[in-house]
C-alpha cells in the first residue's frame, strides 16, 4: 500500500485550478488518471480532498502508487505500513457519511443520513410535521443537532474498527448535504477530529487501508492518523 499526497505543481497552479473544475461526484473519476487500470477494475483506494489556500490537495491511500498525468500535478508517494500497537493514542481526522440503516415491513432497507434522521425521529416525537413547526426554545441548531447524532455514530464505531475515541476532544465540524442534478439529497458529509486509543491494532490497520462508513467513492472514509506530536500531514 502507499500514502500520497497530490497537489498542484509550483507555477502551475492556475492550469491545475483549470483541470479541477468539477465537485464530489466527478472527483472519483477524475483520481483514475493517477492510478490507471483496465476497464470495470473494482475501486482500489481511498481519497481525502482538503483544500489549501483555495487549491485542492488530495491525500490518497493506494495498492499502487499514483503517477501524474500531466506537469500540472505533483505526487508525493510513500510505503504505507502504519506501526500500530494497542494503547497507542493517535490524532485523527476523518471525512464521514453517516448514516442509519433502517428496515420496513416488507424487509426493504435504506439508509439516511444520520441529521436528517434524527430530526425526522424528534419531529416524530412531538407530533408535528415540519422543523418550522416546532417553535418553543427547546428546538436545537443544525449545528447542535449535527454534533449530537454525528457524534454518537462515530463514536458507535469504534470498537468494530479497533479504537475508542475520545468523546472530550472529538469536534464534529463542516456537515454538508451533497445533492444530484435533479435537487435530492444524494449524501451528506461531516468532518471529525480528535483523539483515539487503539484498542485492536489489526482492526483498525483494516479501517486504515478500506476505509470507515460509505460514499467511498466520493471521498468519504479515508481515516488519518498520526502521533499526536506529529505534523498535520504526517501519517503514522
Amino acid at each position: 500500500m502507499f500514502f500520497s499526497l497530490i497537489t498542484p505543481t509550483p507555477g502551475h497552479e492556475r492550469d491545475a485550478a483549470h483541470d479541477w473544475l468539477r465537485g464530489a461526484y466527478e472527483a472519483h473519476q477524475w483520481l483514475w488518471r493517477f492510478l490507471p487500470a483496465p476497464p470495470g477494475t473494482p475501486r482500489s483506494f481511498l481519497f481525502r480532498r482538503r483544500d489549501v489556500d483555495g487549491l485542492p490537495r488530495f491525500y490518497v491511500v493506494s495498492d499502487t502508487a499514483p503517477a501524474a498525468p500531466t506537469a500540472h500535478w505533483q505526487v508525493s508517494s510513500k510505503p504505507y505500513a502504519p506501526a500500530l500497537a494497542a494503547g497507542d493514542r493517535l490524532a485523527f481526522d476523518l471525512r464521514a457519511n453517516p448514516v442509519v440503516t433502517t428496515r420496513s415491513a416488507a424487509g426493504k432497507s435504506a439508509r439516511h443520513d444520520v441529521v436528517m434522521h434524527e430530526k425526522a425521529r424528534l419531529l416524530k416525537e412531538r407530533g408535528l410535521q415540519r422543523w418550522a413547526d416546532w417553535t418553543t426554545p427547546d428546538r436545537p441548531g443544525l449545528h447542535e443537532l449535527a454534533q449530537r447524532s454525528a457524534s454518537a455514530w462515530l463514536l458507535a464505531r469504534g470498537a468494530a474498527i479497533g479504537a475508542a475515541f475520545d468523546a472530550e476532544s472529538l469536534r464534529v465540524e463542516g456537515y454538508e448535504q451533497h445533492r444530484g442534478k435533479a435537487g435530492s439529497l444524494r449524501f451528506s458529509t461531516v468532518d471529525f477530529r480528535g483523539h483515539l486509543t487503539i484498542r485492536d491494532p489489526d482492526a483498525l490497520q483494516q479501517a486504515l487501508i478500506q476505509g470507515v462508513g460509505h460514499a467511498k467513492a466520493f471521498g468519504c472514509g479515508l481515516l488519518l492518523v498520526r502521533r499526536a506530536d506529529a505534523g498535520r500531514d504526517a501519517p503514522v
